[in-house]
C-alpha cells in the first residue's frame, strides 16, 4: 500500500488535457451504463456550517476503484483555512486490498470538479464562447476559469460575490493571467454579456434567475450538492432549451431538480454522460440556452484517483 501526501499529489496532477480526458472518459462510461455507482452518503452538521460526503464508483474493466471522503466547512475562509478537505482511498476491484491512500486534502475533488465544468462547457456551450461570468469568489471559482480555458478561448471574466471584498480579492488573484477581470455589484450586471455562467456558491437560496440569462448562454451550476442548497431559480431551468445533469437521481435529491420534488419537471432531463457517449448535439443554434447541474459523482473520483496514481507512479 502506498501513502501519498498533498504536496506530491499536487505536483503530479494539474488541470491539463490528460486529466480532462480521463474524467470525460469516465462520464462517457457512466452514460453507456458501464459503471456501478451507489448513492452518496452525506451528512450535514448545521451547528458548524459543515458537511461530509462519501462517494464511490466502479468503472467496468478498471482494476481500481476509489472511495472519496470529502468534507466542507464553509466558515473556514474566515479562519484562514480552505473550505474543502478530505482524502481518497484506492482499492483493487479484484482483491479488495487497499492499493493507496491519497491524503489530498480535497485537492483532487477540486480538480475533478473544475474539469467537470469544462467538460460540460465543451459539449454544451458555443464554440466561440470567450466571456465567463462567475458567481462566487472562492477556490472553485478560480479553478473553473482555469479549466474552461482548456476547452474555450476565455479572455474575459465577470465576477459577483455576496461580499464585494471577496469579489475584489478574486480580481486581484486572477490579475496577470492574461484575462480581463471585472467585479460587479449584482448578479445581473455580472451575467448580462456572458457566454458562459458558472455558479460556485454554497447558497441555500436561488441566486440566478431567468432574467439574468443572455441569449445563447450556457450555465454550469456547481454549488447545489446537498438537499439544503439551491443556486438556480426555477425560471432558469424552465427558460433553458436543454437541461443536463450529471445524474438525474442526484440532481433530484441534492441538485437543482429538487425544486420539482414530487412532480415531473416541465422539460426533458438529459444526463451529461449520455450526451457525451451518444454524441448528442443539444445546442441547435447560437441562441440556444443550456443549463448543466453538476452535483459531483463517484465516477469522477475513481477517474481522478486512478489518474493521480498513474502520474505518481510515473506511468
Amino acid at each position: 500500500m502506498q501513502l501519498y501526501q498533498r504536496d506530491a499529489i499536487e505536483a503530479a496532477v494539474k488541470l491539463d488535457h490528460d486529466a480532462l480526458s480521463i474524467v470525460e472518459e469516465a462520464f462517457a462510461a457512466l452514460g453507456r451504463g458501464g459503471v456501478v455507482q451507489p448513492p452518496i452518503l452525506s451528512m450535514a452538521m448545521e451547528e458548524f456550517n459543515s458537511e461530509v460526503d462519501v462517494k464511490t464508483a466502479h468503472i467496468h474493466g478498471w482494476e481500481r476503484f476509489a472511495i472519496k471522503v470529502s468534507t466542507g466547512s464553509f466558515d473556514n475562509p474566515q479562519r484562514g483555512l480552505p473550505s474543502l478537505n478530505g482524502l481518497m482511498m484506492a482499492f483493487s476491484a479484484q482483491t479488495g486490498l487497499v492499493d493507496a491512500v491519497l491524503f489530498d486534502e480535497g485537492y483532487l475533488t477540486a480538480v475533478r470538479t473544475a474539469l467537470a465544468g469544462a467538460i460540460a462547457a465543451k459539449h454544451l456551450s458555443r464554440n466561440d464562447s470567450r466571456r465567463v461570468a462567475v458567481l462566487g469568489a472562492g477556490e472553485q471559482a478560480e479553478l473553473q476559469v482555469a479549466a474552461l480555458r482548456l476547452v474555450r478561448d476565455i479572455d474575459s471574466v465577470d465576477v459577483w460575490a455576496r461580499r464585494r471584498e471577496a469579489a475584489d480579492n478574486y480580481v486581484a488573484r486572477l490579475a496577470g493571467q492574461g484575462l480581463q477581470v471585472t467585479a460587479h455589484d449584482s448578479v445581473h450586471a455580472a451575467c448580462e454579456n456572458a457566454d458562459i455562467i458558472v455558479t460556485t456558491t454554497p447558497s441555500r437560496e436561488p441566486i440566478l434567475n431567468a432574467a439574468d440569462l443572455p441569449e445563447g448562454v450556457h450555465v454550469t451550476a456547481m454549488g447545489s450538492d446537498s438537499p439544503d442548497k439551491r443556486e438556480l431559480d426555477d425560471s432558469v431551468m424552465t427558460r433553458a432549451d436543454a437541461f443536463v445533469c450529471d445524474t438525474r437521481a442526484q440532481s433530484e435529491n441534492n441538485g437543482e431538480l429538487k425544486a420539482f420534488a414530487g412532480q415531473e419537471p416541465p422539460f426533458k432531463v438529459y444526463e451529461l454522460g449520455k450526451v457525451i457517449a451518444e454524441g448528442q448535439s443539444l445546442r441547435v443554434s447560437d441562441a440556444t440556452i443550456t443549463v448543466c447541474d453538476l452535483t459531483g459523482t463517484g465516477v469522477q473520483d475513481t477517474a481522478i484517483a486512478n489518474f493521480a496514481l498513474s502520474r505518481l507512479a510515473g506511468d
